[in-house]
């Protein structure tokens, strides 16, 4: 490709090309057309997915990062195809998700006018990404585009935005295509000093009750596999965040599920009676701290994230460590130092036999039937994607997930509508694998028109719709903190969810018995296809344990509370 023959637009998706792009997730206008016509005129690899809607791009292009480890990149056009990505832009920010945005924008001559679908897209997502870009020449597209990858893929990940005119998409060409790595600056890791890393064996070594709490920058530094080392070499139990499962192989022993308001009752009460924490890779947010007073208040705090700023920003600790996990956990191994807490083990596993996750279909099909039937029948090995509410709780409690980039779900914005999109988007990232999405009723009305993308590229995505009829995390509160007065949480008008999946052509079922779960779930997982299950459950139904937001973890209900609790501190 000669640079004098191309347009800005060429320019970039050969860039995009070199980067190791392998699909665009977008949606077509005006201002993009450009960009659009280079993936045609350019011959490139690079496959364009067209979705149903610019929120879907964005969630598909997140799942795809987040289930492949690469950055997903979206094209839409202006003005309202970049408004519409905001959502999934402030999903991919607040979980760390590389990812690339490309949206087209008015001619340069017209920008500050209010010319037609023109919006100061720059300024309306810098809250939003990790950072951005409006391109005002065309010949810096290169070394921009470059940059841009470098940011959303160094340090702590995140979505970045490149804001390009139409007129220098579509203008000439003229500058280099070729750059060098030393145009491109990337974040130095610190250096873990050895007197730290003897201070944190030493605490590991002598703590009686150590807990190591695994967050999602275990996952994003790729650092699985030592931190399941390190856990062993030092007998460690671990916890992890919603945004942690897969740090550790749920189904051994040093594995005691996720934390927090509804984590699992042991991982809460290791928590509670831990006299050492380190905190890998979690910021610490507050639906693991509840109570920030008295969380942690007897141990001694280690946390180690990559980003400065996280730094006592919720819990004050002991010992800081501004470190990539990988690294930290490294050069922890490397010490070949060891410990023996079995003690502390025997009495997490008594709390495990005590307070075991559980559920009756005494008053209707449980969503924890249906998930507890899913996780055995995969055997944990399938992809699963989560909408956001009581189902994605549970998913959480009941799947247990044994490898990286296997759980995909939205933690800081708690998104609804991510299930279904993101399924889509870890099932291209991952094309031989099972994937499954977990979905609400309520989420997945919000974008079941990528039904159509998944039908049309046959993707053979398994979709379970936990329909109970309400928007039941909400529901929940209302029941145990509003005395049931129940405002805006009924879905009555829920379509045929059957009939809607038949409608674009995906085989889809119903369950509504306890004794049909089994057979049917065999059934639908051994389709070669996209499928749809409709599961009628219990209405009613809440989730357990449950810590009230802003609670201490003493505070913790393991069943229906026998009387009126206080309104909590903080969301849903």
């Amino acid at each position: 490709m000669k640079k004098q023959d191309i347009n800005g637009a060429e320019a970039l998706i050969y860039c995009l090309e070199k980067l190791g792009v392998e699909y665009i997730f977008g949606y077509s206008g005006g201002a993009a057309i450009p960009i659009f016509d280079a993936i045609i005129t350019t011959g490139t690899k690079i496959k364009l997915i067209l979705t149903r809607h610019e929120q879907g791009a964005a969630h598909i292009a997140d799942g795809y990062a987040r289930a492949s480890g690469k950055p997903g990149v979206i094209l839409v056009t202006s003005g309202p195809g970049a408004g519409n990505i905001v959502t999934g832009l402030m999903t991919a920010h607040m979980d760390s998700v590389p990812m690339i945005a490309i949206t087209g924008q008015q001619i340069r001559p017209m920008l500050g006018l209010d010319a037609f679908q023109e919006a100061d897209v720059f300024n309306i997502t810098m809250p939003v990404t990790k950072h951005n870009y409006l391109i005002l020449e065309t010949n810096q597209l290169p070394e921009i585009v470059h940059e841009a990858f470098s940011i959303a893929t160094t340090g702590r990940p995140g979505p970045v935005l490149i804001d390009i005119p139409k007129d220098v998409s579509s203008g000439p060409f003229t500058g280099s295509l070729e750059i060098s790595a030393s145009q491109v600056t990337a974040p130095k890791l610190a250096t873990i000093s050895a007197k730290t890393i003897k201070r944190t064996t030493d605490l590991l070594q002598i703590a009686q009750k150590p807990v190591i709490l695994a967050g999602h920058g275990v996952l994003l530094a790729d650092a699985q596999d030592q931190l399941r080392a390190v856990s062993k070499q030092f007998d460690v139990p671990v916890v992890t965040t919603l945004l942690g499962k897969g740090a550790v192989d749920e189904t051994t022993p040093l594995a005691y599920g996720m934390l927090g308001m509804h984590g699992t009752a042991y991982a809460n009460k290791a928590i509670l009676e831990a006299d050492l924490l380190l905190n890998i890779g979690s910021r610490f947010d507050d639906r693991i701290i509840g109570d920030g007073k008295s969380f942690g208040k007897d141990a001694t705090i280690v946390h180690v994230d990559i980003d400065a700023a996280e730094m006592g920003k919720m819990i004050r600790p002991d010992i800081a460590i501004v470190a990539d996990a990988k690294q930290f956990l490294t050069q922890l191994q490397a010490t070949k130092q060891a410990a023996n807490h079995q003690n502390w083990r025997v009495r997490l596993d008594g709390y495990r036999k005590q307070f075991p996750l559980g559920y009756s279909d005494e008053h209707g099909l449980t969503q924890q039937h249906i998930l507890d039937s899913l996780n055995h029948i995969t055997n944990g090995e399938a992809i699963v994607t989560t909408d956001v509410g009581q189902h994605q709780m549970w998913a959480a409690q009941f799947l247990k997930t044994k490898h990286a980039n296997q759980w995909v779900t939205s933690g800081g914005a708690g998104t609804m509508g991510f299930g279904l999109p993101s399924a889509i988007g870890a099932q291209f990232a991952c094309p031989d694998k099972p994937v499954v999405a977990i979905v609400g009723d309520g989420g997945f009305q919000m974008t079941l028109y990528e039904l159509a993308t998944a039908a049309l590229h046959k993707l053979p995505i398994k979709i379970f719709v936990l329909n109970n009829h309400y928007l039941g995390m909400v529901r929940q509160w209302q029941e145990l903190f509003y005395d049931n007065r129940l405002s805006g949480v009924d879905l009555e008008g829920n379509p045929d969810f059957v009939k809607l999946a038949e409608s674009y052509g995906i085989k889809a079922f119903n369950i509504e018995k306890a004794s049909k779960v089994d057979s049917i779930i065999q059934k639908v997982m051994a389709y070669n296809g996209p499928v749809l299950v409709n599961c009628e459950v219990a209405k009613t139904d809440n989730v357990y344990p449950m810590i009230p937001a802003g609670r201490a973890y003493t505070d913790m209900l393991t069943e229906a509370p026998t009387e009126k609790l206080e309104k909590p501190v903080g969301s849903t």
